[in-house]
């Protein structure tokens, strides 16, 4: 519970940081690790693609949204690596939930015994029952880059796609950031993690909550981000049905 509890206490750090100090300075890559790694190079990217996508047509006042489309794209699959292993992770947790609920049943008046039992079993199994929490972890850098980007390059306000304000917050897309965000969760293999069956519904939540106030640049970077993660899931979740079973032996 203690590890559920400082997880979720990183996931609000991390959303609070969104309005963080300097937020209306322009970027500067010199002025340290923050804007020079992370809110520069990303300016630079979105700036790029919505190049690509520019015509004399007014109709592609929509191409910073495209953009946002292609690096939240490229941003999934630069995290490809961890997003596999999250899946491994919920895949081999579910295959030793028989023999977890065996030890819940047997020591289930023995909290620090049901605990110990419990990581031996993950140590056996060489399973780490916080895996499946990096790849939220590694996003929320990334999504706050996205924020600082949108207000000190000035380069979504004013802009739209699909006729959508992209500095104004928008009240559809919230909901589906929150909706998509579930359906991640539950396709990752969440609710069968107990470490990891709290985010899914605080996280969702959070995401809805916080889409509301934000710009829809923010919100579409998510939806976006969750569809592709669920699409991948769907095709790639059958791959890894021996490392299921060789769990369960």
């Amino acid at each position: 519970m203690a590890r559920r509890i400082l997880l979720v206490a990183i996931l609000f750090m991390f959303l609070f940081m969104l309005t963080g100090c300097n937020i209306e300075e322009p970027i500067n890559p010199e002025n340290g690790i923050w804007d020079r790694y992370f809110v520069y190079p990303l300016a630079w990217t979105l700036e790029y693609f919505a190049e690509l996508f520019n015509s004399t047509d007014d109709r592609m006042l929509d191409r910073y949204g495209w953009s946002i489309i292609v690096v939240t794209i490229i941003i999934r699959l630069l995290t490809l690596p961890l997003m596999v292993k999250q899946l491994k992770s919920s895949k081999m947790m579910q295959a030793l939930q028989p023999e977890m609920q065996k030890i819940r049943e047997k020591y289930k008046t023995d909290q620090q015994k049901l605990q110990q039992e419990t990581m031996k079993l993950f140590q056996k199994h060489n399973v780490n029952p916080l895996a499946g929490c990096l790849p939220i972890l590694v996003q929320m850098p990334i999504l706050i880059a996205f924020y600082h980007a949108i207000f000190r390059h000035e380069l979504i306000p004013g802009h739209t796609f699909l006729g959508i304000e992209l500095g104004e917050p928008f009240w559809g897309l919230a909901i589906l950031a929150g909706i998509t965000t579930y359906g991640q969760q539950k396709m990752m293999g969440a609710q069968s993690n107990p470490q990891m069956r709290i985010l899914m519904v605080i996280l969702p939540v959070m995401i809805t909550v916080f889409a509301f106030y934000f710009p829809a640049a923010l919100s579409l970077y998510w939806v976006i981000g969750n569809l592709f993660t669920i699409t991948q899931t769907y095709f790639m979740k059958d791959m890894y049905n021996l490392n299921q079973e060789g769990a369960a032996k």
